[in-house]
């Protein structure tokens, strides 16, 4: 796959964490480099512990990078992530870079269908049109109708993890970032996440995932990246 205008360009991306109670560093990963095209699909690969999320997350700017850079084809140009101003960080998440976790952080007294449509309304979509898209994403992913008024923080684990990506998914990005997101999923959930990775593959969206079973999306995977345990200096 061509990589000549790539979304995202990293470089010698480095990353460790201080253990304070420990006055100690711990490496994570060390001059991690690759190119990312419009649609395409590029799998972290590695041992436990290696940094694989983490190294979403710092494409994410949750984690602070010790060096290197990530240049990103925003829809308004250029931005080097891990530098960018937190108010142009905020404004990608909304618009550009998606980020689907098994993990989902229920606000209270918010439903279901409610949280899955917001994505759509802070983009100018009608509530009404937007909570239409927002329940058949549900139902794809096999949440009761039953469940779609109800609030998120009172299910199951399972059923929390399919909100999250309903939400995370609803909207298409340039850029997706996937951190485990089949993992507490039941066989009719991950078909739907599948096909739906499969659509935003197709309309363009670069991704990169981890997956504990990337046999889920094997025909879906362009390119692997291994990562190796950084040594400490």
């Amino acid at each position: 796959m061509p990589v000549s205008d790539p979304v995202l360009s990293v470089q010698a991306l480095t990353k460790g964490f201080t253990v304070h109670h420990l006055s100690t560093e711990i490496a994570a990963f060390a001059d991690v480099s690759f190119d990312l095209a419009q649609g395409e699909f590029l799998l972290l690969r590695g041992p436990n512990g290696v940094g694989k999320s983490t190294l979403l997350r710092t494409l994410w700017r949750s984690c602070v990078p010790l060096g290197g850079r990530a240049v990103f084809q925003s829809s308004r140009g250029p931005v080097d992530l891990l530098r960018a101003a937190d108010v142009d960080i905020a404004w990608l998440r909304r618009n550009d870079i998606g980020f689907a976790t098994q993990f989902l952080t229920a606000r209270p007294r918010v439903s279901a269908e409610a949280l899955v449509a917001e994505p759509l309304t802070q983009s100018g979509v009608a509530l009404d049109a937007a909570l239409q898209t927002a329940r058949q994403h549900l139902h794809a992913f096999g949440v009761s109708p039953l469940l779609w008024p109800a609030y998120p923080s009172t299910f199951s684990g399972g059923e929390q993890q399919k909100v999250n990506l309903a939400r995370a998914l609803i909207v298409p990005r340039k850029l997706l970032l996937l951190d485990e997101p089949t993992a507490s999923l039941d066989a009719a959930a991950r078909q739907a996440l599948v096909a739906r990775l499969a659509a935003l593959k197709a309309a363009g969206t670069a991704m990169i995932g981890v997956f504990h079973h990337p046999e889920d999306v094997a025909h879906l995977i362009d390119r692997e990246l291994a990562l190796a345990p950084a040594v400490a200096a």
